[in-house]
């Protein structure tokens, strides 16, 4: 029986483990963690023989034939570069499910604008009839897929730069490229690191889709990607490449390899970047040949995306919304430049490396007041007061910044509360969705008792 070992006991890693025994081979999972809710998960895994180490880190050995590692564990790790001075074949988990799924894959990658892409995309092919879950950094894991009965018509995968480096060989029928802005830069050093490793998976690619209006990505132009779908909210004079294969809005509507498909109003989504997450996945489903009424359709019923500008409830006049997908500066620039002013905005929590002049000069503009949490929060209040911005405070906990946000708001006549991070999330949660999910908890529960 070969033997398996798998780093990480998150989603990814638990599909990968079940997937590797079902084909027959001996497998064991490791995190180093070892919280009580992992301790409860190693008797389960036990009773279906996959045997689980905790609290230790991972060292390779020989007799191991092949590693799979989840999206968070370093890929230069001096574990992984051991395993493979050793010969051990070391994947991604998105990779492993490559190997089982055999259908045509519509590939999603870049730095912001993703998810929102892979949703539109997977709505679409949802009512166009067909069995296309999203899978990877969203909904699924890949590797779940592969486990169910039924094979999908098509798989929709978020991929995040961590997925293609560990994943060289998965080849979309369909790649998708959003933006390109620094971020990661603690892993991969360099912004041309990051974005050739973006780039690998759109090469890997029969069919390319990119943002024609993201600065960087045009940069690249056609010299780089002559035969790739470019988009652009700007109308067809902004278009690159070839304007019959194109994707653009002109006069209110999306029009795609030089058909109307749909007006642009369609989408209920606030903000310009929302039209160009629009556009790309309408060529997406255009080039995947599904029919334009179905496209019309879904985008008309598509009520936004978990955490992306997620609208959770009204407290005398003020909107409160979720944004906790935004985890670096320009996701949370775009996030507050979308929202109607004055607004009240709580940011912090594990921060990342980049470029915050363009967000804190949106903050300026459109901030009434700053409330800061989590690990970030003296290093942004120093940034905000060098930048002269001085309606800024720290709270640290989301507990204390709901109940002073609405007092902000109510004393700023403010029309928004935004929780808009421009920070991981690892400092006080597991992952952005958990902060999402304690912001819309703590709204609806406070607010609820006013």
């Amino acid at each position: 029986m070969p033997i398996a070992h798998i780093i990480g006991l998150g989603k990814s890693g638990i599909a990968a483990a079940r997937l590797l025994k079902r084909e027959g081979w001996e497998v064991t999972l490791s995190d180093r963690s070892s919280s009580p809710s992992l301790l409860e998960q190693q008797q389960e895994f036990a009773n279906e023989g996959i045997h689980v180490e905790l609290g230790q880190s991972f060292e390779p050995v020989e007799s191991i034939e092949l590693i799979v590692v989840s999206p968070g564990v370093p890929w230069d790790s001096p574990a992984l570069a051991r395993a493979r001075e050793l010969g051990i074949e070391t994947i991604g988990e998105m990779a492993l499910a490559w190997r089982y799924l055999k259908s045509p894959w519509v590939g999603i990658t870049g730095t912001n604008g993703k998810t929102t892409t892979t949703a539109l995309i997977a709505a679409i092919f949802e009512e166009a009839g067909l069995y296309a879950p999203a899978c990877g950094n969203i909904g699924y894991a890949a590797c779940e897929l592969a486990l169910a009965e039924k094979q999908p018509d098509w798989v929709i995968a978020e991929i995040s730069s961590y997925q293609i480096e560990s994943s060289p060989f998965v080849a979309p029928r369909i790649g998708v490229l959003t933006t390109l802005t620094p971020d990661h830069l603690s892993r991969h050093k360099t912004l041309e690191n990051y974005y050739n490793i973006k780039a690998h998976l759109l090469k890997k690619s029969e069919l390319q889709v990119i943002n024609g209006d993201d600065p960087c990505l045009r940069q690249q132009g056609v010299d780089v990607w002559p035969d790739a779908c470019w988009t652009s909210v700007k109308g067809e004079k902004d278009l690159l490449g070839d304007r019959t294969f194109g994707a653009y809005i002109e006069n209110g509507w999306v029009i795609a390899q030089s058909e109307k498909i749909l007006p642009a109003e369609s989408l209920r989504m606030v903000g310009e970047h929302n039209l160009q997450n629009l556009l790309m996945a309408v060529a997406a489903a255009n080039l995947a040949g599904i029919d334009k009424s179905a496209i019309a359709r879904a985008i008309a019923k598509f009520p936004g995306v978990s955490h992306r500008l997620e609208h959770i409830c009204t407290w005398e006049g003020i909107d409160f919304i979720n944004d906790s997908k935004a985890t670096n500066y320009d996701a949370a620039q775009v996030g507050l430049a979308s929202v109607s002013a004055p607004a009240v905005l709580i940011a912090g929590g594990d921060p990342k490396e980049g470029d915050d002049r363009a967000w804190i000069d949106t903050i300026k503009a459109k901030a009434a007041a700053v409330l800061l949490i989590g690990d970030a929060a003296s290093l942004f209040g120093d940034r905000l007061a060098q930048a002269n911005y001085h309606a800024w405070e720290i709270v640290e906990t989301m507990e204390r910044a709901i109940p002073r946000a609405a007092e902000l708001g109510r004393q700023n006549h403010a029309k928004v509360v935004l929780l808009s991070p421009a920070c991981a999330s690892f400092d006080q949660y597991q992952n952005f969705e958990q902060r999402g999910d304690h912001f819309r908890q703590l709204c609806l529960e406070s607010l609820a008792k006013e």
